[in-house]
């Protein structure tokens, strides 16, 4: 009798069962294959985890180290590069509202920010790691796009994804996608390069205009309230910075100028070095489009983000050949000398106005525009 006694308890078992909502219950569903959104159980480290890797990543960082399946790369320096020298490590966390904008996305600026942080060392970068924070719902053609446009800007700046990770949060938790890098970069004996290397007489030059990365984000959000064809100017700058450093091999500083825009980037020098910075507000080139955003707005386009343009102060007998070697490049064919460091015991940025006056350009307070970079 104990079997007839097991199948009347199991039949009304599905009896009670049929009557409640599947979701009511303390069972965790099996998710369906060939979904085409990112579920929790992509972050779950099994085999939808597993799946993700073949199908997303693997296709576009298909590096020999990744190939590997390890938690770690083992990688060697290139031939080229030698045995002397420093290695050079810098990580960044990327978020951006929208996830495509005018000129790039969040992941052509993970890879171009990181890039960017590496090579302001006047480091070679070599390798990238990525993280993925990906929030429940996001569609995997969305990050299949923002993956293949991360392959394309590592294969312009001529470096490889070699490790990551991928994590899943609940719906409404991480604004649809949030990625970490970390990049790895060889600096070559002989350079002394950094915020604290500035000396009164340097002269400070900026490769292009300054403000496109945040009005084109801005203008993504639909908040600018007039239409415009403003590009983001993200790019990776290695090529460029190698370049000037063959032309003023004593460079001094290079920064890129990214949150707080060229006034707060000065002011981060200025404090470091000591010294005091003087631009001249008429040779800063600013784009019309981006100067008359700024005036609707009432945005200083000095405090604007940029993501493809770096600050380079060199001794001055090297100006010269640093703004040649950067107009002879597409990505610093608008670099222009900008201004001079000078002594000061209150380590200040000042702007020489076109009518004659003088302001202080003070570090920005707060955040001008969240979620930018």
């Amino acid at each position: 009798m104990l079997p007839t006694i097991v199948m009347e308890e199991t039949d009304k078992s599905m009896e009670k069962n049929q009557k409640t909502p599947f979701m009511q219950g303390p069972f965790c569903p099996i998710p369906l294959r060939h979904n085409d959104q990112i579920l929790i159980g992509h972050g779950s480290g099994g085999q939808m985890t597993q799946e993700l890797i073949r199908q997303v990543f693997l296709p576009s960082f298909a590096s020999d180290p990744l190939l590997l399946g390890n938690d770690f790369a083992n990688l060697n320096l290139p031939e080229n590069i030698g045995s002397q020298g420093h290695l050079i490590v810098s990580t960044d966390a990327h978020i951006v509202t929208p996830l495509f904008f005018p000129g790039g996305d969040i992941g052509r600026l993970a890879v171009c920010g990181t890039v960017n942080d590496v090579s302001m060392s006047g480091a070679i970068p070599l390798y990238l790691t990525a993280g993925f924070i990906l929030e429940e719902g996001l569609p995997i053609e969305t990050l299949s796009r923002v993956v293949h446009s991360m392959k394309v800007a590592s294969e312009e700046a001529g470096v490889q994804i070699v490790a990551g990770d991928t994590k899943v949060v609940e719906k409404g938790k991480a604004d649809g996608l949030f990625i970490t890098t970390t990049g790895v970069g060889w600096l070559q004996e002989g350079f002394q390069i950094g915020g604290e290397q500035a000396r009164p007489g340097d002269t400070v030059l900026i490769s292009g205009s300054v403000g496109q990365h945040g009005i084109a984000v801005l203008a993504a959000r639909g908040e600018l309230g007039f239409e415009t064809d403003l590009q983001s100017d993200t790019a990776p700058l290695n090529h460029l910075i190698q370049e000037i450093l063959k032309a003023a091999p004593h460079t001094r500083v290079l920064r890129d100028p990214t949150r707080g825009g060229l006034a707060t980037t000065l002011n981060e020098i200025a404090t470091q070095s000591n010294v005091s910075i003087q631009i001249n507000e008429e040779d800063v080139p600013v784009l019309p489009a981006v100067r008359v955003a700024c005036e609707m707005l009432g945005f200083d386009p000095f405090y604007i983000a940029n993501e493809g343009k770096v600050i380079v102060i060199t001794p001055p007998e090297e100006a010269d050949a640093a703004i040649m070697a950067m107009r002879n490049n597409v990505l610093g064919n608008q670099a222009a000398q900008i201004g001079t460091v000078f002594p000061h015991p209150q380590a200040r940025v000042l702007l020489h106005t076109p009518i004659g006056g003088t302001r202080i350009l003070d570090v920005l307070a707060g955040e001008l525009l969240p979620r930018i970079c």
